[in-house]
């Protein structure tokens, strides 16, 4: 039992004790909480993975719940896009639900507030109100609204709710403490008046909730029992609580907010207002770049939720904030695709290398393995032919002992095919190779058991039959930025450090067995690399993005 409670992580052992302490089991609820004012990145996968993996483990539903309080940033599209990204990484959640669906009951707990006598109508700017807080270092300035009569509140908060007034005329504060050290006590803005549409609720509000005040009445209304959110949220929890005094009722369970670390990844950023500035401004093609740090754009890269969900897990449920080095991702992605992803023979750097001794119109089928890592993963026919194409690195006219590919005089074994002699090149005008000249051993075939396929050669090379390949695009993406910690230095703007080399488009070939290929479906072009196809691929060229090179000298300690 001591083992167990050592395995627990921090929230883990805060559930247990209550628990321990008679919370009821049957009262556990979770929620994941989006803004829906951006695509999810891979920090969101943190918060997913902790609330669906505690839904999982204490057998308790969890919300998909949108704090969709600001309409100017909010958009059906971002909705559409969370929505599919928690389904593709496997998770269900028990109900879809919305700030919004609380407006009216938000509306009128503020009422009632104002009531009470905690909250109040003033009517400065933001400006005036900033200023009046004055710094944790001194004691605030109360509004000179701060005790206007409470009938005089509800008059002007319900003609804020009417749209009688202009934006920025005034906002409706709770009443807690000017004096306070926490600067989010002194006394926040409940309501903002925004005439702007909103993506559920139309025009029917002029007024709409802070994020503070809406998210924990919200939870309370769902009956989350345990509120989860990164530590930037911690100085707020007082606020939270507070604004639960206000309407907690003995019978209900009580929510209560907890804190963890935020999840930094080397190379990658995740502002959303920072993404949003990506998308803007053209540095990106959109919010699933493959490039981009999103879910959408990880996913169209070609990552697969086992290797996302496998390095959450090993980066573990911390309190402390940390940069993650990104070759801890890549290499959960590269362990998961090694595993699934089917071998193929693409080139993308290709030279035809042509069999001089080889039947002149002969084609034959031969068999080949698709992951040698999975038993069951059963073999395919690949072609081949008189005329081939090679990667144009695999060859040197002269090389030294320790270049094992082909060179002039030298011999490999193509792949699943036969062992070749390279004998001649021929070259253009500039001096480059265009056409490497070799012979074969017919006898040397794989698999045939003969004793000249069993003759050991230092070198294997992949290769595609020129008569059947494939046209193929290849896009070899790198890291977005050329620092670790882009948004570092609070003087330089993020964006110069775009990495210019971050996506180089090559013309290559591949077999024909890519033609049915799918979207999404991982491959491993043999001595290349991971790719998956894009969906920007077409009838006429197929387009691959690489997804992670084979080999990183990246442990896990």
């Amino acid at each position: 039992m001591e083992e167990e409670k050592k395995s627990l992580n921090f929230i883990e052992q805060i559930i247990e004790d209550d628990l321990a302490a008679g919370f009821s089991k049957e009262d556990l609820r979770f929620r994941f909480p989006p803004e829906p004012n951006g695509y999810l990145h891979i920090g969101h996968t943190k918060a997913i993975c902790i609330n669906f993996g505690l839904g999982e483990k204490y057998g308790a539903p969890v919300n998909l719940r949108f704090d969709d309080t600001n309409p100017e940033k909010e958009e059906q599209e971002f909705v559409d896009a969370i929505k599919e990204d928690i389904k593709w990484l496997g998770f269900k959640y028990d109900k879809e639900l919305y700030a919004s669906d609380y407006f009216e009951q938000l509306y009128e707990w503020a009422v009632q507030m104002i009531k009470d006598g905690t909250a109040y109508v003033d009517e400065q700017t933001s400006e005036e109100i900033t200023a009046q807080r004055k710094t944790p270092f001194e004691d605030g300035i109360d509004s000179p609204f701060r005790n206007r009569p409470a009938e005089e509140s509800l008059e002007l908060f319900e003609k804020m709710k009417n749209g009688e007034f202009e934006e920025g005329a005034m906002s409706l504060r709770a009443k807690i403490d000017m004096t306070s050290p926490n600067m989010n006590m002194r006394d926040p803005v409940m309501y903002r008046i925004l005439k702007r549409p909103h993506h559920r609720t139309g025009d029917k509000w002029k007024i709409y909730p802070m994020y503070d005040w809406a998210h924990g009445e919200s939870d309370y209304i769902e009956q989350i029992s345990h509120s989860l959110c990164s530590l930037e949220f911690e100085n707020h929890r007082p606020l939270y609580n507070w604004y639960l005094d206000q309407v907690y009722d003995e019978k209900s369970v009580r929510n209560k907010q907890r804190e963890f670390a935020r999840m930094n990844v080397s190379y990658m950023i995740t502002s959303k207002r920072k993404l949003q500035r990506l998308v803007a401004e053209n540095a990106v093609t959109g919010w699933d770049d493959p490039r981009m740090p999103t879910i959408s754009g990880l996913r169209r890269l070609g990552y697969t939720p086992a290797s996302i969900k496998n390095f959450i897990e090993r980066v573990g449920v911390a309190k402390r904030e940390n940069l993650i080095d990104i070759q801890l991702l890549e290499f959960f992605v590269r362990e998961d695709l090694n595993k699934i992803a089917t071998r193929v023979m693409a080139v993308v750097d290709p030279v035809k290398l042509i069999i001089e001794n080889y039947p002149e119109n002969e084609e034959e089928w031969l068999e080949t393995e698709n992951n040698q890592e999975e038993e069951n993963a059963g073999t395919r026919k690949i072609p081949f032919a008189k005329e081939l194409f090679i990667e144009r690195e695999d060859f040197k006219e002269e090389a030294n002992k320790k270049f094992f590919r082909l060179k002039l005089g030298g011999e490999v074994r193509l792949k699943s095919a036969y062992i070749i002699k390279a004998e001649r090149v021929e070259k253009d005008e500039t001096g480059k190779i265009t056409t490497i000249y070799a012979t074969y051993d017919p006898k040397s075939k794989s698999g045939s058991g003969t004793e000249e396929s069993l003759r050991k050669v230092k070198g294997t090379l992949h290769w595609v039959s020129a008569k059947h390949a494939l046209p193929i695009e290849v896009r070899v993406y790198d890291r977005l930025f050329t620092t670790p910690q882009p948004d570092a230095e609070k003087e330089t703007d993020f964006l110069q450090f775009i990495n210019p080399e971050s996506l180089k488009i090559v013309e290559g070939f591949a077999e024909p067995s890519l033609k049915d290929a799918e979207i999404g479906q991982p491959y491993q072009f043999q001595r290349i690399g991971y790719f998956t196809k894009d969906r920007d691929s077409t009838s006429e060229k197929l387009v691959f993005n690489r997804t992670v090179t084979l080999k990183d000298s990246f442990k896990i300690e």
